[in-house]
């Protein structure tokens, strides 16, 4: 090699601790890699009672823009989850006069809010009456 010439194989050789990215591993939710396959069952495993309920509020927050004020119900249904989520839709003073709706959220088995509608509204100091 002449003086002022300089090796090509040293100047696109990588260092030696760079190793080349796994071109087939998916992160998953989790952040860890995993396979396809993987995923697949964790879709088709139902979550817990309380992983749906926290779901099923954080999603209708996200749609909504308002905070919910708590989840009154949740139940398991052939295809997830159903979750009565409440959320203050008019806040006014005194808090009892504040508008309250109630809202039906659908989730599937994974978790994820499929439907939602809102069922009733009604002022946050009223008390239901048993027939």
């Amino acid at each position: 090699m002449a003086a002022g010439e300089e090796d090509e194989t040293e100047r696109i050789r990588r260092p030696s601790s760079t190793k080349p990215a796994k071109k087939n591993a998916r992160k998953t939710s989790t952040g860890r890699a995993g396979s396809r396959t993987s995923e697949t069952k964790r879709a088709a495993r139902r979550v817990s009672a309380p992983r749906a309920m926290r779901y099923a509020a954080e999603q209708l927050q996200e749609l909504l823009g308002r905070a919910p004020e708590s989840v009154s119900a949740v139940k398991p249904t052939e295809d997830g989850w159903q979750a009565d989520v409440e959320v203050l839709e008019v806040e006014r003073v005194p808090a009892t006069t504040s508008v309250m709706a109630s809202y039906r959220v659908t989730l599937d088995k994974a978790g994820e809010l499929v439907a939602y509608e809102r069922t009733r509204r009604y002022a946050r100091g009223q008390i239901d009456r048993r027939s």
